[in-house]
């Protein structure tokens, strides 16, 4: 079976999609999920489920959602009572989170040893499983205590692919998408740094400047900081002629 929370809660079996029922039971799913086999308590579901008024019927509301998620797996999956709450065993089963992690080590490991190449195949990989915002059909609890978590992997691993193809030479096949994600992103200096390094690498050097200094009055306006490492090392190395991430 397949488990899927880098986007709506889903499951999947033989290339068919298995319903789910309502946001309730998925946040149950994906709650057990995230624990990675440890025991969710029943006091952490029901406040994930609920929050501070749950129904008079909370527990066998629960057990009703346990008992129909018992029914949609195949075999070698399960969950199990397990005081004080359940678990789930995936026996098989592949959970995309996990799938994502793997590819993100890998990718990172083929960044330090010098391999850009498989670098930047094993992180795009990994962000290819994302199909939206994590978690996003599930309860807003579940979604306040784990969905940042989730966004600042996917953010870390699209730095490390973005240096990847920067090392690759694709600097101007990345300046369109890297100009999208610091508007949307106006904060983080990694990939202002990364935007200035691909503008420069296109003879742009006017551009990467006037990014670095929106940066600057910005990170003044918003936070009242001064630039970061990453972000003055990119502006030193330009000034000087010089390039921040090597090129192939």
């Amino acid at each position: 079976m397949e488990f899927r929370i880098l986007g709506p809660v889903e499951m999947w079996d033989m290339g068919s999609e298995i319903p789910i029922d309502g946001p309730k039971e998925r946040t149950v799913l994906a709650a057990l999920l995230l624990a990675k086999g440890r025991t969710v308590s029943d006091a952490v579901l029901l406040d994930l489920l609920w929050g501070e008024s749950p129904p008079k019927t909370y527990t066998s509301q629960l057990y009703t959602y346990i008992s129909r998620l018992r029914k949609r797996f195949g075999t070698g999956t399960a969950i199990l009572r397990q005081h004080p709450g359940y678990l789930i065993k995936t026996g098989d089963g592949v959970l995309d989170s996990d799938l994502f992690e793997r590819y993100a080590a890998q990718g990172r490991e083929a960044l330090r040893l010098g391999r850009p190449e498989t670098a930047a195949e094993l992180l795009g990989a990994a962000l290819a499983l994302w199909r939206g915002p994590a978690l996003a059909n599930v309860s807003q609890s579940l979604i306040d205590a784990e969905a940042d978590r989730l966004e600042e992997a996917r953010m870390a691993v699209l730095e490390n692919r973005i240096e990847a193809d920067l090392a690759l030479g694709r600097h101007s096949q990345l300046v369109s998408e890297l100009s999208g994600l610091v508007v949307r992103h106006p904060l983080h200096e990694r990939l202002r740094a990364h935007l200035m390094t691909a503008l420069y690498r296109c003879g742009r050097q006017g551009d990467a400047m006037s990014v670095y200094q929106d940066g600057c009055r910005i990170l003044s306006n918003e936070l009242g900081v001064y630039p970061g490492r990453a972000l003055r090392e990119a502006h030193q190395f330009i000034l000087h002629g010089r390039d921040l991430v090597p090129s192939r």
